[in-house]
């Protein structure tokens, strides 16, 4: 449930209050599955609302093959359309090899590249036609390209809850990639449950034991669920002591390359409604919230 209790007036992004909750708003994974193209304009005047919300960071789109996801052919076009002058929020574009890092290299108003880098052997070659191995020589790669240019690289850790592919997974796996990416100097992982399979019980036991190992380290979730599942496993997050938080307004979205019916991103005002229920201010701006999802309607019908 989503509701509007707690500064409904805010306007002026200065007289916010920042949280300690970070949530990221992530138009991109929520467009990119769509088949009819979005005209860039379009994508643009809706990401333009998102900056005005107060989002810590707005996934606004990818530098990937047109082949593999024709929705993002634009980001760079969009990236020229955006208002940057008058919002706090930061920007993140995914890449899944280093000649998209590259590209996203030569915009400095990016300031996270987001490279999905999955412990599933079979789900690392489908979505980035590489292995686990080649993966990891990426990430180091864009790493240094990152440190060169003032940018920070923000790995996901795809399959983190779970394989369906029939690759061996356990918990043991997901702490060996966690410390050799910590070991490369990836100062931000999100633990991404990329089809949805993840449940409570798992999120409180893999969250705070990483947390713990790693405590130099900031972890994140980026959660896909049905809309039946999604209480649950934000409360498991959250009281296990996770503060970054990728949503999608209305739930839209999920990963084209996990399989053909999509599980959809968490509503982002359901994050929102569950941190009011905790007392906890994510000091957005409601009004443009408000706007931002019924603007959506003209992308997502």
């Amino acid at each position: 449930m989503f509701t509007f209790t707690i500064r409904q007036n805010l306007i002026l992004f200065t007289n916010m209050i920042p949280s300690k909750i970070k949530l990221t708003e992530c138009p991109r994974d929520a467009m990119q599955g769509l088949h009819q193209f979005i005209p860039t304009e379009l994508k643009a005047a809706y990401i333009n609302l998102l900056l005005q919300v107060g989002f810590d960071t707005i996934d606004f789109g990818s530098f990937v093959s047109a082949k593999a996801i024709p929705q993002m052919q634009d980001t760079a076009e969009v990236l020229q359309k955006l208002y940057l002058s008058s919002t706090r929020s930061k920007l993140l574009a995914i890449v899944a090899n280093y000649r998209g890092a590259e590209e996203a290299a030569r915009h400095p108003e990016i300031t996270y590249l987001g490279f999905p880098f999955s412990i599933s052997e079979t789900f690392q070659r489908r979505n980035a036609n590489s292995g686990i191995d080649a993966a990891f020589d990426t990430v180091k790669k864009i790493r240094e390209l990152c440190s060169r240019n003032n940018q920070e690289l923000l790995v996901y850790l795809s399959m983190g809850f779970g394989n369906p592919y029939g690759d061996e997974w356990n918990i043991e796996i997901v702490q060996q990639w966690t410390e050799k990416l910590v070991n490369e100097n990836i100062n931000i992982i999100a633990l991404a449950d990329t089809i949805g399979v993840a449940t409570a019980a798992q999120i409180e036991e893999i969250f705070p034991l990483l947390c713990s190992q790693f405590p130099n380290t900031e972890f994140g979730v980026h959660l896909h669920s049905t809309p039946d599942a999604w209480y649950d496993k934000i409360a498991a997050a959250y009281q296990s002591g996770c503060k970054r938080f990728d949503t999608v307004l209305k739930g839209y979205g999920g990963c084209p390359m996990a399989k053909d019916e999509l599980t959809g991103n968490i509503a982002t005002e359901n994050l929102v409604g569950y941190l009011q229920s905790q007392k906890e201010d994510p000091g957005l701006n409601y009004d443009k919230l408000r706007e931002a999802m019924d603007f959506s309607v003209r992308i997502f019908g």
